[in-house]
């Protein structure tokens, strides 16, 4: 660490969770003595908006990660798995934005309202969860405290930013082609997704039924709340909207609490908003939730047929909360806890 903060590396540098990270890093006056960003050889060179100013893309190899305090990673599993160990090997603490560590058993899975505390076991990497589980838990964490979870069924309608620009730029296109009557093109995703939903947010691996987004949910949700027995039920759907997942939420809770008293515990819970005046037209939209850093929670109801159950519906931005938010977030709670720095 320098005498005037922390040199910083942002892996994944020039995507869209890598930009917002950067943009995040300086809205919130993080302690940064020097921003490292590294991304692929294409990259290289290219200049990047910093505070103000810019700041040059590196290679990722093992000269520019020499000197690391924290390093950001948005850049894929792959790359993930190779080079987060060198980062930790190098005497960086590592924030992952990957499915490739949040299931490995010493890697702490957190969300900074919810399970601060698993930081202090940290091994030199900390993953950051999917982003649909994210926003979900933090609106789930009040509701689990006071009354405690049985089961989850949950709908999720995720926008397309959380694939890549890639995917907003075909949803553009293609929703300019049908306008105009031509046929839209699908390369991204298996089928058209403008003017369209598509049952399949994520893919499906060999012989599973469900798909890698729906297995996320389920597995990350019992890590981050440290309760196996909850029983997950998820349905992942692409939407066509470029930022801003929705998700319909039904908690089944082990004891009473009604709708009133989830209101009262959303209205004061780190890191929510309540919008629920639905007879007014008042609930959480997309549209209202990208570029915001809170979970927005609404509609919350009984559900007619279970008396032990509540009907949320939660919304975030899958950029901002959903995944750089909440890495920067994590990065903070290192510096505030004195935990940057890989244990011996």
């Amino acid at each position: 660490m320098a005498s005037d903060g922390y040199r910083v590396g942002v892996l994944g540098a020039t995507g869209l969770v890598g930009t917002t990270i950067r943009e995040l890093l300086a809205a919130r006056d993080f302690p940064v003595a020097e921003l490292v960003p590294l991304a692929s050889e294409r990259s290289v060179g290219k200049e990047l908006a910093w505070n103000g100013g810019s700041v040059s893309c590196r290679a990722l190899d093992e000269d520019s990660i020499q000197g690391l305090d924290i390093v950001l990673s948005s850049a894929g599993g792959k790359i993930s798995a190779e080079w987060t160990p060198r980062l930790v090997e190098a005497g960086a603490v590592v924030v992952d934005n990957t499915s490739y560590w949040r299931m490995d058993d010493e890697v702490p899975l957190v969300v900074a309202e919810v399970n601060p505390e698993a930081l202090a076991d940290h091994r030199g990497i900390v993953a950051n969860p999917n982003c649909s589980t994210m926003q979900m838990v933090v609106a789930l964490k009040p509701l689990f405290d006071a009354a405690g979870i049985e089961r989850l069924v949950i709908s999720t309608y995720q926008a397309v930013s959380g694939t890549g620009k890639a995917a907003i730029d075909e949803l553009r296109e293609q929703a300019r082609a049908v306008l105009d009557g031509e046929p839209a093109e699908a390369r991204i995703y298996p089928h058209q997704i403008a003017f369209n939903a598509l049952a399949q947010a994520g893919s499906f691996a060999a012989g599973d039924d469900h798909t890698d987004e729906e297995r996320k949910l389920i597995n990350e949700t019992r890590k981050i709340l440290g309760d196996e027995s909850i029983r997950v039920s998820a349905t992942c759907i692409r939407v066509p909207v470029v930022t801003g997942h929705s998700e319909a939420v039904n908690v089944e809770t082990r004891e009473p609490l009604s709708p009133e008293q989830a209101r009262e515990l959303l209205a004061v819970a780190p890191g929510v908003t309540v919008v629920d005046d639905p007879a007014a037209g008042r609930y959480p939209m997309a549209t209202e939730a990208a570029g915001q850093d809170d979970v927005f929670v609404g509609r919350i109801r009984r559900d007619p047929g279970n008396e032990r159950a509540l009907d949320l519906w939660v919304v975030a931005d899958n950029l901002r909360k959903g995944a750089a938010t909440n890495a920067v977030q994590v990065a903070e709670l290192l510096v505030e806890r004195g935990l940057v720095g890989v244990p011996a």
